[in-house]
């Protein structure tokens, strides 16, 4: 084949010139930067290779990252971890040597996605976000994603969104806010974790997290630093009150005092709130996590504490009663699983009461089926949502619908099992949550959510609007 029969098969005089005239039209000063950059735009995306491995997450325990790759570049995504999935979760892939990692590694899925996901995914279209997910979602074959792994999928989902997002030449919440439908943006209110109990912590706190959140902050950099000034005057009152050996945090990074009680706790984080003068700018949440310390039909507030666990049990009814006490003594706004998963009576009990925002965590795991049953008998009126119980971007986006087309509230969520990978950032904003739990304004697998927050509202500048009091729903 001769030069010019090579250069009219593949019209490339006439792209060159169609380049060369588009960099004198933008008198640009560097015109061979220009015309590289207008040819290679001019390309049609798709993926080229899918590269996956093991790395370690927040705990030191392994999880999948995945490098996925276009003509137009790299981009890379890992999947957060949680505590050992439930029965409506999506399933992670671990290989369960006990003679590597305690059982934990996850070299399986890495192979799924460098064989089987990489190949079916080949020459995709990476804007192309359901279609993409879709072709995970039938080649596992399984209701939960066990075949090939919740954690094998999701990180290429995260990875393929990215890629979306620069193929589109937007940000990535603009591109998320595309793929659903969404015209508006907004920043989270931020719900800090400040005391940490629960299984989260060593200390005998029977409640998983206590947090506080900035609702009248004026925008997101403001709520973020009440956050923190809160955290630490925080810090000085649990040194003053049982010094500075009580400062330990958890895994989220919030505190872990050896208390027992959960009006002691309270106390804390309300006497560290009066400290920096904000008020009734920032309220408070309580995660209780119930399912812990459910025991049977009853609950044991002391499950932590050996030496009495079974003393302080508590029935249903006794704790709707002293959930609306906190209420009505602290500026509690939002309680998370107040009940055990499958105690549906209390909880639609106590959130007939209208007092506070009741969030469905272990309730709901993120299950459309649950979600679904939870509009329907009106048990409560805020999901809670992690992305690694559902597997994919489409179907997160698929539950956030639901879920707002209920008047819901919802809480994009961390995982104890963290990475630096700040994707839940970008979600939030994309889909005009309102709310965003991502730990303490500590360790930095955390602050890279909160930061990249930071970084969204300055790009957006003068469009930018903070979800405040409007925290529950977003526009």
């Amino acid at each position: 084949m001769s030069v010019q029969e090579y250069l009219d098969k593949h019209m490339l005089s006439r792209k060159i010139e169609d380049a060369v005239n588009a960099a004198v039209r933008a008198k640009t000063p560097d015109p061979v930067l220009f015309i590289s950059n207008h040819m290679r735009k001019a390309v049609p995306s798709v993926i080229t290779k899918v590269k996956a491995r093991q790395i370690l997450d927040s705990r030191g325990i392994p999880t999948v990252e995945v490098d996925l790759y276009t003509n137009k570049g790299m981009f890379r995504a890992s999947a957060p971890s949680g505590d050992p999935t439930g029965m409506y979760e999506a399933v992670e892939l671990r290989d369960g040597d006990k003679g590597t990692y305690l059982g934990n590694s996850v070299s399986r899925a890495v192979k799924n996605i460098n064989g089987k996901i990489s190949e079916a995914l080949f020459g995709m279209d990476p804007v192309l976000q359901s279609q993409i997910d879709q072709a995970m979602i039938d080649l596992d074959k399984t209701e939960k994603k066990g075949e090939l792994g919740a954690n094998a999928i999701l990180a290429v989902s995260i990875a393929a969104c990215k890629a979306g997002a620069a193929e589109k030449e937007v940000p990535l919440y603009k591109h998320i806010a595309d793929l659903s439908g969404k015209t508006s943006l907004s920043l989270p209110v931020p719900a800090f974790t400040v005391i940490s109990g629960g299984k989260h912590a060593g200390n005998n706190l029977a409640v998983q997290e206590i947090m506080i959140l900035p609702i009248r902050a004026s925008r997101f950099e403001e709520a973020l630093q009440m956050g923190s000034e809160t955290y630490h005057h925080l810090k000085a009152v649990i040194t003053e009150k049982y010094g500075a050996h009580e400062c330990n945090v958890s895994e989220d990074g919030g505190f872990a005092p050896n208390i027992s009680s959960l009006k002691e706790a309270l106390d804390l984080v309300n006497e560290a709130i009066g400290r920096t003068g904000y008020g009734e700018r920032i309220k408070i949440a309580i995660d209780a996590a119930a399912t812990d310390f459910c025991i049977g039909t009853k609950y044991d507030l002391d499950f932590k504490s050996p030496n009495k666990s079974g003393q302080n049990f508590k029935s249903g009814e006794d704790m709707v009663d002293m959930y609306r006490e906190l209420c009505l003594e602290y500026p509690i706004v939002s309680i998370e699983d107040p009940f055990d998963k499958e105690d549906w009576e209390h909880i639609k009990n106590f959130f007939s009461l209208g007092i506070c925002q009741v969030v469905g965590d272990d309730l709901l795991m993120s299950n459309s089926k649950r979600i679904e049953r939870a509009i329907s008998e009106s048990t409560c009126n805020a999901l809670l949502l992690k992305i690694n119980q559902i597997g994919t971007v489409t179907e997160a986006i698929e539950v956030v619908k639901l879920a707002k087309d209920a008047q819901w509230g919802v809480v994009v969520s961390h995982r104890r099992g963290e990475t630096e990978d700040s994707f839940i950032a970008d979600l939030s904003v994309g889909l005009a949550t309102g709310q965003i739990k991502a730990g303490a304004p500590c360790r930095g697998e955390r602050l890279a959510k909160y930061n990249q927050l930071v970084r969204i509202e300055e790009e957006l500048g003068s469009e930018a609007t903070y979800a405040g009091e409007d925290w529950r729903q977003s526009s």
